[in-house]
């Protein structure tokens, strides 16, 4: 949360201005510290590595069914197929669902791996965001998300912005909306997150539920900022300005260096710029377009396309990590119906997002990454629509370098089972670690327990997207 009060010298209840200026869950003051000064007294300890590779992962919660997006199953019987036509994409050979048009003209800036293995039936963007279950290593802490192991690893490429930020709208459903726990790292190398947790729906704004996270929040937030207010850029301006000027010099000199340089990023132009969508054209803006109306939301995270638009922005702003949730796919009634919007919606934003950065020469250095938690049953529910499938999922990679215009693996002609090249889900992730400059045949990290800990079980290069 954000509170910034308009008196200087008393808050409206009661307190002096000294005693608190609340950002996110903290309190700053001589009571309290701020945790991304731990961010950046962890970075300082650690040392930077400067880099301007990133990712933008693109988490579509609720597990998209495969054989109706990307595998297309047009000669299984009747309670296996469903109604959609295949089209031709500009890669010979490949054919995709109609709802995608956009993306089948710029396939060939893609790699398609239809045969992703090792995924667990659970509802939870930890495991795509981390390679792991909740439930593994959790009396160390967990596993930490790529996002944070990033900001560990290398720090911020610019003092006033975050190195991974979590764009993932509030949801009912947490576990969707989740932007990559920091696991046994610590809260030091959670994410930024602009918007409230727990919020529902998109367009309200919600208080911080101390029942479920308690007074000692670690992950900042500007509570009660939707998409629509962070666009406001006159209003965000003058709060980020009430923030500056809400310390005397007497305030500033009482901070230590990592607390000042934390308050340089909650008050940063730099930050508020890359969140303000009103400096792009207009034809951009369309280009990308809004997503609206949200349909098929639920309690999950809208189709909320500008958010692709706003992680360009961050990471052009030096964001390395920036994650988001687009939209809810748990379709076990209305699937086809679901595709439909969904589909259309994801088809105008990805196929901008990587359109805009290969234009802008940045498409090598940014990776893209957009997946579920799992497929979805080959045969069609009663309610016309299909439920959880883990032995089979698919993913989309773009850019970082990799070699594209291909399809990775099959399926069996049902859907129901890899047939030829599996690929297991962590080695997806093996993939971002290695484009960001992190080997993880080689890197471990510390847990809460002192023991060296590999990132991943399953580090094996992708080969075919690496070349000879």
């Amino acid at each position: 949360m954000l509170e910034i009060f308009g008196s200087r010298s008393r808050y409206c209840d009661g307190m002096s201005r000294r005693s608190f200026l609340r950002v996110g869950g903290f309190t700053f003051g001589t009571m309290a510290a701020l945790p991304l000064a731990d961010v950046l007294r962890a970075e300082a300890a650690t040392g930077k590595k400067q880099s301007h590779k990133a990712v933008i992962h693109i988490f579509l919660a609720g597990g998209p069914p495969h054989q109706d997006t990307f595998d297309l199953k047009l000669d299984g019987p009747g309670e296996y197929r469903g109604p959609f036509k295949a089209i031709n994409t500009n890669v010979e050979g490949l054919q995709i669902c109609e709802v995608f048009p956009k993306l089948a003209k710029i396939m060939d800036r893609f790699t398609l791996i239809r045969s992703v293995d090792g995924c667990k039936d659970r509802h939870d963007a930890y495991q795509c965001m981390s390679g792991w279950l909740r439930s593994d290593l959790a009396v160390g802490g967990g596993y930490p998300a790529v996002g944070s192991v990033i900001s560990r690893m290398h720090g911020p490429i610019h003092p006033s912005m975050p190195a991974a930020v979590g764009l993932a709208a509030p949801a009912t459903e947490r576990r969707w909306s989740d932007p990559g726990d920091p696991g046994f790292l610590g809260p030091a190398y959670a994410p930024f997150r602009p918007f409230t947790v727990g919020a529902a729906p998109y367009d309200h704004a919600a208080k911080i539920d101390a029942s479920t996270h308690g007074p000692g929040l670690e992950i900042i937030r500007l509570q009660g900022m939707t998409l629509d207010r962070l666009q406001d850029r006159r209003r965000l301006l003058e709060a980020m300005d009430r923030t500056r000027r809400g310390f005397d010099s007497s305030d500033v000199q009482a901070m230590d260096a990592s607390t000042r340089a934390a308050m340089e990023v909650l008050s940063s132009n730099r930050l508020a710029d890359a969140f303000d969508l009103s400096k792009e054209s207009p034809q951009t803006r369309e280009r990308y377009g809004d997503g609206k109306p949200y349909q098929f939301q639920y309690d999950g995270c809208p189709t909320a396309n500008e958010q692709l638009l706003m992680a360009r922005r961050l990471v052009e702003a030096g964001a390395r990590s920036v994650t988001l949730s687009f939209g809810r796919w748990d379709s076990h009634s209305r699937n086809f119906d679901l595709v439909r919007d969904h589909g259309a919606k994801l088809d105008q934003a990805l196929s901008a997002l990587v359109s805009d950065l290969q234009e802008r020469g940045m498409l090598d250095d940014v990776l893209v990454l957009t997946w579920g938690e799992f497929g979805r049953t080959p045969k069609i529910n009663r309610q016309a629509g299909r439920d959880h499938w883990a032995p089979v999922n698919c993913a989309l990679v773009a850019g970082g370098g990799y070699r594209h215009g291909q399809v990775i693996g099959s399926t069996t002609a049902d859907g129901a089972y890899i047939e030829s090249r599996p690929v297991h889900c962590q080695q997806v992730l093996a993939a971002v670690y290695r484009h960001m400059g992190v080997d993880p045949d080689s890197v471990t990290l510390n847990d809460r327990a002192g023991r060296p800990q590999y990132l991943l079980d399953y580090r094996e290069p992708i080969q075919e997207m690496v070349g000879a």
